[in-house]
């Protein structure tokens, strides 16, 4: 057997059979999860799926299906995770760079604040694009889907 396949277990002597199939035994789905990791399908703005089509039709706006594989992406839902990572991490950082702005720099007020604001929004709007489509990325990853409950048959 080849090293690949199995692994000697450390002092036993004893061969463990692979944990991580080899991608040739893979279907097409698991296939595209193992070829890209959904961060960078995410932060590419990319089908979870195959990685190649766009995730959305405009700003925000998720696409109905992938326009290379067809997925469906209507069942894809990233719902209010990004925007908390956002409004945290940008809420930070704009108070460092408003900081830095006003005592670093000793900038006139209307200049610090209007910096601030548009490097806040293009910032925010970039940020909850990628962040969508990696929560959309790791839905699919992991199958995640909506809880159901299970009849008892009794």
């Amino acid at each position: 057997m080849t090293d690949v396949d199995n692994k000697n277990i450390e002092g036993t002597g004893e061969e463990q059979s692979s944990p991580v199939p080899l991608l040739g035994a893979l279907s097409e789905q698991e296939f595209s999860r193992a070829a890209d990791t959904p961060f960078k399908k995410g932060m590419r703005c990319r089908c979870p799926r195959c990685g190649d089509g766009t995730l959305y039709n405009g700003l925000l706006d998720v696409r109905g299906r992938c326009e290379t594989c067809g997925f469906d992406l209507t069942q894809c839902d990233a719902g209010d995770g990004a925007q908390v990572f956002v409004i945290l991490i940008l809420g930070a950082l704009s108070v460092v760079l408003g900081f830095y702005l006003f005592g670093v720099l000793d900038l006139p007020r209307w200049l610090a604040m209007g910096i601030l604001m548009v490097t806040t929004v293009a910032a925010a709007l970039w940020m909850l694009r990628v962040f969508k489509a990696i929560f959309i990325a790791l839905q699919f990853h992991h199958d995640a889907g909506e809880g159901r409950l299970v009849k008892d048959d009794d």
